[in-house]
């Protein structure tokens, strides 16, 4: 079965080929014939009724360097081709929900993954909050008040924006710091969104968690280990990435947030474990194949691409 698949990302010229997780699905569509096009986020359109993009047909390959080709751009109606991969990273801003409302007028007919109106209302650090029970202590708001008592309870604290990635912004305030109050003011010079606080885990410093799950099955994980003095496990800011195995507890995790997870029709997700909490549920880019893939000596982007297939195939 040979698709025609639009992959909107982020600049493919920028990618790491050997960490980006678009890269392996792109090779691995090439792999089984697909044909892909490229376009990025800022070359949607709606126009007379149909939703297009200025798109280039794709061809890529694992060479430093010399990792793709691009033809020249033509304006294809993403309702002709079979498959939208929405996989540009965040911030998950007005540019982002936009993108999903324009990607909405073509799913299910041609199959946008993830589904555009269930990445719109399950962004991260908010659609963790429909489990209260398996996340750490956590409080959203802009409120001093309410962050001041937090802290009063919980003492040490993260305090990172709502809609971030990719761990920027994310601060870690002890007990005795006196930065609390610039760093509000500085949020609060940026943005008027509220922020996300949650008690500080100290199994961090062990590692968080990436486990990936397709389709509302985990299947594999990596193990994200924090440079020395630094809170953040994110890899891009010195984390180091650590082979790692999927525990009881984080199964029933998974098992808890999978029924969620299918009937929004979300195909790949990456979940961030921290102890025994989990910390995000990442829909909109998720990350890790490629890390996982060479401690597993799996192919994760192969699975995903059977799953893409079959309910293709059912539509």
């Amino acid at each position: 079965m040979s698709l025609a698949v639009a992959i909107q990302m982020d600049p493919i010229e920028s990618v790491n080929i050997d960490a980006d997780s678009t890269f392996v699905l792109a090779l691995e569509a090439q792999a089984r014939g697909h044909l892909l096009y490229h376009y990025g986020p800022k070359q949607l359109a709606f126009k007379n009724g149909r939703v297009h993009a200025w798109a280039r047909p794709l061809k890529v390959r694992r060479e430093r360097g010399n990792h793709f080709s691009l033809g020249a751009p033509e304006s294809i109606d993403l309702a002709g081709v079979d498959v939208v991969l929405m996989r540009q990273d965040p911030p998950f801003d007005m540019a982002y929900i936009t993108a999903t409302h324009l990607l909405e007028r073509i799913h299910p007919q041609t199959l946008v993954v993830n589904d555009p109106a269930a990445v719109r209302n399950a962004p991260e650090k908010l659609f963790v909050t429909q489990f209260p029970t398996l996340m750490p202590p956590t409080l959203i708001t802009s409120d001093r008040r309410e962050i001041d008592i937090f802290r009063e309870e919980h003492r040490d604290i993260i305090v990172k924006p709502l809609f971030g990635n990719g761990g920027a912004g994310v601060f870690r305030i002890r007990d005795g710091d006196e930065n609390l109050g610039s760093l509000l003011e500085m949020f609060a010079s940026i943005s008027n969104e509220p922020l996300m606080i949650q008690r500080y885990v100290p199994e961090v410093r062990q590692g968080d968690k990436r486990i990936i799950l397709i389709d509302g099955e985990p299947v594999g994980a990596v193990l994200r280990v924090p440079a020395q003095g630094e809170a953040r496990a994110n890899l891009h800011v010195g984390g180091k990435a650590v082979k790692t195995g999927i525990t009881n507890r984080e199964r029933d995790i998974c098992a808890a947030i999978a029924p969620a997870l299918k009937a929004q029709g979300l195909i790949f997700v990456g979940i961030d474990v921290i102890g025994d909490y989990i910390t995000e549920i990442n829909v909109t880019s998720p990350t890790g194949l490629q890390e996982i893939n060479r401690f597993d000596e799996v192919a994760l982007e192969a699975r995903i691409w059977d799953v893409i297939e079959a309910k293709r195939k059912r539509r």
